[in-house]
């Protein structure tokens, strides 16, 4: 068998280098051409377990009356963002995947809170005071900058003027963390009020119910009572009939006669003397000129 010779040896030389440095790189595929599922495993696979219990730490302590910052979204988010999101997060806290405690807690808030934002009754009820909230943000803002020459200048030089600024304004990350803060005053008033008018609906009705079984109460007593007398009538008319049978009081008409008037009585010092006979005083005299 011959020897290899020396150059064979050597390895690859400048002419298999610059072969491969002429051959053309595999290209790579853009972010629209892969697959959705393929970025969500990837985005997983290097997730670590601190961050899986920052997020469960940040769906437990969200404001419980919003929906949309337990799912951290925006207040305009479509019902294709919560979905997306939701199983984005879902897989984040899981409870098989994450080791955190309270994992099982947070997975089913995410759950609650999705049902609520795809429920199109309950959604449009939480838009309008979402609303409400915007519009007292925009009275704010034109109450700050009523007065500040850099908006104004800025609307001039705008196409749109002081529309177009506050259009802008409204699409900031700013405008965005401010309404998040007043639409949670908002719905903690709405939810105060909602609370305080089911506690009086709640006296009322207890108030309503103790008073309808104060009435019953009143009813039952009083067929017992009927009842009672109805039972005891044989009884009270043989009694009667005894007293009659005895022959009663036969001095006795029925009647109550007035005491007899005394005209003489030794005890005491006046005498008692008719009614005709009392001593009536004299007519008064006129006050006229006397009459000769």
């Amino acid at each position: 068998m011959a020897d290899a010779g020396p150059s064979d040896a050597a390895g690859p030389g400048p002419s298999s280098k610059s072969q491969e440095r002429n051959e053309p790189h595999a290209a790579r595929p853009t972010p629209e051409e892969l697959d959705p599922d393929d970025l969500m495993k990837a985005f997983f696979s290097d997730l670590k377990e601190v961050d899986r219990d920052n997020e469960v730490n940040r769906i437990l302590w969200a404001f419980k009356l919003n929906p949309f910052e337990k799912l951290n979204l925006r207040f305009d988010a479509t019902p294709e963002d919560v979905k997306r999101q939701f199983r984005k997060l879902s897989l984040m806290v899981h409870p098989d995947k994450c080791k955190h405690p309270q994992a099982s807690t947070a997975f089913d808030i995410l759950g609650d809170a999705q049902k609520e934002l795809l429920d199109d009754e309950k959604r449009e009820s939480l838009l309008k005071v979402l609303d409400v909230a915007k519009e007292e943000l925009r009275k704010e803002r034109r109450k700050e900058t009523k007065h500040d020459n850099l908006v104004r200048v800025a609307s001039l030089l705008h196409e749109e003027g002081r529309d177009g600024i506050e259009a802008e304004w409204e699409k900031s990350e700013e405008f965005h963390e401010r309404w998040k803060m007043k639409a949670r005053d908002v719905l903690a008033r709405s939810e105060w009020r909602k609370r305080k008018l089911g506690k009086r609906l709640k006296e009322e009705t207890l108030r309503l119910e103790e008073k309808e079984k104060e009435v019953k109460e009143r009813v039952k007593a009083k067929k017992e009572h009927e009842k009672q007398w109805e039972n005891t009538r044989d009884q009270r008319v043989s009694t009667w009939h005894d007293y009659l049978k005895g022959g009663g009081n036969k001095k006795s008409t029925g009647m109550v006669k007035p005491p007899k008037l005394k005209t003489n009585d030794e005890e005491k010092l006046y005498v008692q003397r008719p009614v005709g006979e009392q001593h009536r005083p004299p007519p008064p005299k006129s006050a006229g000129p006397k009459k000769d």
